[in-house]
């Protein structure tokens, strides 16, 4: 099919390359004229794994191309917004004018039979003001909602192979069009749950919701745990061995960040006091509050471990990242304990695989090294806050070798808490005795 992806971050470059590895041709557009230049030449903005090679796949056979012109979609058949929702400035609500401005854009080249199709995650009731705009501007076209399901790290192989597809839709002629773009994961035997606009659109965000919800309760029980000497990581697989909960998701830590789960959580709670059952989502207050919480737990277990004072004490950060396998720092836990760590004084140096671009532009207050034995090397503490593969590796004989002090704080409780200790090494980890 002939596509159009609007919204070249994170989400429309790696939809757009996916879509055109799948076989359809694909034209991606935004207004950022270095981005499309960068994607054009089949180099990724940014850091995903697998990314990198379909872009340049998809590229080499001519069915993928990019511009800043959107009348060079008007010959797509299916146009797909992916444009972001910040969160609004001095509110907790989702920021629409990009969805808005890229739909305003698209409408007057709508070929007859078009399809808009929004994948941007929207507060529910968007989609439906979208289609009576929709239906007066452009009667010849129709639009439907289908919610990414996107993982930083997994997000080619969750595009190319979904978990499940949302449709919602007004016609049926919408659900056989996206049938059409999906068909490979379909024949393949992907769920398909088609249903209205307001369904898809909180399919989406009960989903996130449902994830922060899991994450800070574990994190609650962390609390509880150091409190009674209770360990935490025992405590997550106990009861994740019930079917009804499952282990997955109960890992306690520093908290949850990124572009996605933070924002929309709350942007959940803003739409449901729009809409008069603000109560209903009152304990998503709590998981946000919980998780920004356990930031400063890792610090007070930083200035503890270097007994009451981190001034002038050199502290190796591992990550910088909010999550491993990428590159994304926004609302990262880990750098926001970085960040902390520095303004108590310490000589924070922070390492990372990929993040540490981004987190200069972000923070360049902070000292950053690409080698983790230089990161190391002199620490008087070692603070790993980003389970990336490597830090899980780090031997601690080997690494007490670097440091000027056997201290490790595990913010991610992915240690071997036994071989640390046996080495010489104070750990502590999160509600971990």
């Amino acid at each position: 099919m002939r596509i159009s992806v609007i919204g070249c971050g994170y989400l429309g470059a790696v939809h757009a390359s996916a879509m055109a590895e799948l076989g359809h041709h694909v034209i991606g557009i935004d207004v950022d004229e270095a981005k499309i230049a960068e994607l054009a030449a089949a180099r990724p903005p940014f850091f995903e794994p697998g990314l990198a090679e379909i872009l340049r796949s998809a590229t080499a056979t001519g069915r993928l191309r990019f511009s800043t012109e959107i009348a060079d979609a008007a010959e797509a058949e299916v146009h797909f917004l992916a444009v972001g929702t910040p969160q609004a400035t001095g509110s907790n609500a989702a920021d629409l004018r990009f969805v808005d401005a890229a739909f305003d854009a698209v409408v007057p080249h709508l070929a007859d039979g078009a399809l808009v199709v929004g994948k941007s995650t929207v507060p529910v009731g968007t989609a439906s003001r979208l289609a009576a705009r929709l239906a007066d501007a452009a009667p010849h076209a129709s639009l439907a909602w289908n919610p990414e399901f996107l993982r930083e790290g997994y997000a080619v192989r969750d595009t190319l192979e979904p978990d499940r597809l949302v449709y919602g839709v007004g016609d049926d002629h919408a659900a056989s069009v996206l049938d059409q773009v999906y068909r490979a994961a379909i024949e393949a035997g992907t769920p398909r749950i088609i249903t209205d606009y307001a369904t898809a659109e909180l399919v989406k965000v009960a989903a996130n919701a449902f994830l922060a919800t899991k994450i800070s309760f574990i994190n609650a029980m962390s609390e509880i745990a150091d409190a009674s000497g209770a360990d935490v990581t025992a405590l997550a697989d106990a009861i994740g061995h019930d079917a009804r909960i499952g282990r997955r998701f109960l890992n306690a830590g520093v908290g949850f960040g990124g572009g996605c789960l933070p924002k929309d959580i709350r942007a959940f709670t803003a739409r449901a006091e729009e809409l008069g059952r603000g109560e209903a989502l009152g304990f998503l207050r709590e998981v946000d509050a919980i998780n920004l919480r356990q930031r400063q737990r890792a610090v007070d277990l930083a200035v503890a471990a270097l007994d009451g004072s981190a001034h002038r004490k050199r502290i190796a950060v591992l990550g910088v990242t909010f999550k491993p396998e990428s590159d994304d720092v926004r609302d990262s836990p880990a750098l926001d304990v970085a960040v902390q760590l520095k303004g108590l004084g310490a000589d924070v140096v922070a390492t990372d695989p990929e993040g540490i671009d981004n987190a200069r532009v972000r923070h360049p207050q902070l000292d950053y090294v690409t080698s983790t034995g230089e990161a190391l090397r002199g620490a008087d503490l070692v603070v790993l806050v980003t389970e990336w593969r490597e830090y899980r590796a780090l031997d601690p004989v080997e690494t007490a070798r670097l440091v000027a002090g056997r201290r490790i704080i595990d913010g991610r409780n992915v240690l071997d808490a036994a071989a640390w200790r046996a080495a010489g090494w104070e750990y502590r980890g999160i509600g971990r005795p």
